[in-house]
């Protein structure tokens, strides 16, 4: 068995916790924040964008909007199809995004804060290439 797989299973556990941390003011999760940023970063978006995006189950995309939009932070529609929902932010969303970006680039800047700027873009090389 490889130790290294072992360790980036801690390490990501570890980053999950201490996002969850970070955001807990805003009373997000990382996983809820990871639709949050892949909406904004690519504006309106379907279910099955979404989803494929962020290589997570159907289900639990479904899940995850549905809690987003009963707290405010997202809104849907339908799309063409009446089985397509079509997910954008909300004006809430918009108007507290600057603040959350604020939290996870400190967030990123204390996870970091032991690597040098080369050691970043090799360690961003090398999980590009993981399977």
């Amino acid at each position: 068995m490889n130790p290294l797989i072992h360790e980036l299973f801690q390490k990501s556990r570890l980053l999950s916790k201490e996002l969850n941390n970070a955001l807990k003011q805003y009373d997000l999760y990382a996983a809820q924040w990871s639709v949050i940023y892949c909406v904004n970063g690519h504006g309106e978006m379907t279910l099955t964008q979404i989803w494929k995006y962020l290589n997570v189950e159907a289900p639990t995309i479904t899940r995850t909007v549905n809690r987003l939009e009963q707290m405010g932070w997202l809104e849907t529609s339908v799309g063409k199809d009446r089985r397509e929902k079509i997910v954008r932010l909300s004006g809430k969303a918009i108007d507290r995004m600057a603040e959350i970006e604020q939290t996870i680039i400190q967030f990123e800047e204390i996870s970091l804060r032991n690597l040098t700027k080369d050691e970043e873009e090799l360690l961003g090389k090398l999980l590009k290439k993981l399977g």
